[in-house]
């Protein structure tokens, strides 16, 4: 028998068809805290109008009759130039959460990367197979964060990702709203601090309260250079958007750099994370991987960061409505579908692979 979730997978044909799938069935403060960014939510906006004002120029009379997704990500082969952003607590939509998500990224051949707020083990997720990244927020007691790093790498995750742009979590003014509050059946499962998030608050965010609690404001360049050396691990650092900041990560020999706004959920006003890639790709000159992160709704959208330097991108909300509309089915849609969309638009540009799509010119 059919399901409705296998129904509303099979009937989707773009991302926005599950953001509106995942609107219907979530609880509203669930929704507007996946949805949702900080302040006046200026920047959330920007990152799609960013590539929406960003035109490619196609070439023609080349040939396409083997046009190709297939993409190197931190050194490792991947079906395209995607990996799932590291989103926290994907039980929040769906009983089996982060599970179904790595059971998805592993059939469509793409990285996924695990949130230190994931609410499922690392090694449990890990065990599903497939290529895993750890996300790493500099935790106040840094021993122990080196040791949440020592145990990602123990289960088998592949890269690690120090998260660099929160300090504390920006202020988001659904969840202030709302009074967000996690229920009871979800928790950080690999860090779980106790019942802060749990607690609802007399105002503002009861997960805000809980990261303030739990993350470091001082995280600095040394901590890096300390991370750095405590892992053998591939080392990705998100949040970047000065160039001066990725010419400085790649002197302290980290692989790769994520130019995020944390989907416009961080500093209100910040640049585009689009914006920032023209800006900061010809600066750094190929010095590290660059992967790009905010704003990514369709294969179009990844043909324009590859066109603006970028190796790859990350995708988060998307696979979170896919998740909440249809479960395991649901991202395994969406990925199905940017794969499709990707290949498309690299024919049409006249691109056989997303090597030739990096020699893409842009107006913008």
């Amino acid at each position: 028998m059919t399901s409705d979730a296998d129904r509303s997978a099979a009937t989707a044909e773009c991302v926005a068809d599950f953001e509106h799938a995942a609107a219907a069935v979530l609880p509203p403060d669930v929704r507007d805290f996946v949805a949702g960014g900080s302040g006046a939510e200026t920047t959330l906006a920007a990152n799609r109008a960013a590539f929406d004002r960003t035109f490619l120029v196609p070439r023609v009379l080349r040939d396409v009759s083997r046009c190709t997704t297939d993409a190197t990500l931190l050194g490792r082969p991947a079906a395209m130039p995607l990996a799932v952003a590291p989103v926290a607590y994907h039980r929040l939509v769906s009983p089996d959460g982060e599970l179904a998500t790595a059971r998805a990224a592993k059939a469509a051949g793409v990285p996924f990367t695990v949130s230190t707020l994931s609410s499922v083990p690392v090694e449990e997720i890990t065990a599903v197979g497939g290529a895993v990244w750890f996300q790493l927020y500099w935790l106040r007691d840094g021993a122990r964060t080196l040791e949440l790093a020592r145990r990602a790498e123990d289960a088998g995750c592949e890269a690690l990702m120090l998260t660099v742009d929160v300090p504390w979590m920006g202020r988001r003014l659904r969840d202030v709203r709302n009074r967000f509050t996690l229920p009871a059946e979800v928790r950080a499962a690999t860090i779980d601090t106790g019942g802060t998030a749990h607690l609802r608050p007399t105002a503002g965010s009861a997960v805000a309260a809980h990261t303030g609690q739990a993350f470091s404001p001082a995280l600095t360049w040394a901590t890096v250079a300390r991370l750095r050396e405590h892992t053998r691990l591939p080392l990705v650092l998100k949040g970047v958007l000065a160039p001066e900041d990725a010419l400085r990560a790649a002197e302290s020999g980290v692989d790769a750099v994520v130019v995020s706004n944390h989907g416009g959920r961080q500093l209100d006003g910040a640049v585009p994370s689009l914006d920032a890639l023209a800006e900061l790709a010809p600066v750094l000159g190929g010095r590290c991987e660059l992967l790009l992160d905010s704003g990514v709704r369709s294969g179009t959208d990844i043909l324009r960061a590859l066109a603006l330097g970028a190796a790859g991108v990350l995708v988060g909300r998307p696979v979170m409505w896919g998740l909440a509309a249809a479960g395991e089915a649901g991202v395994r849609r969406v990925f199905e579908l940017l794969a499709a969309e990707l290949r498309t638009s690299l024919g049409l540009a006249g691109c056989a692979d997303v090597t030739e799509a990096r020699g893409l010119r842009t107006v913008r």
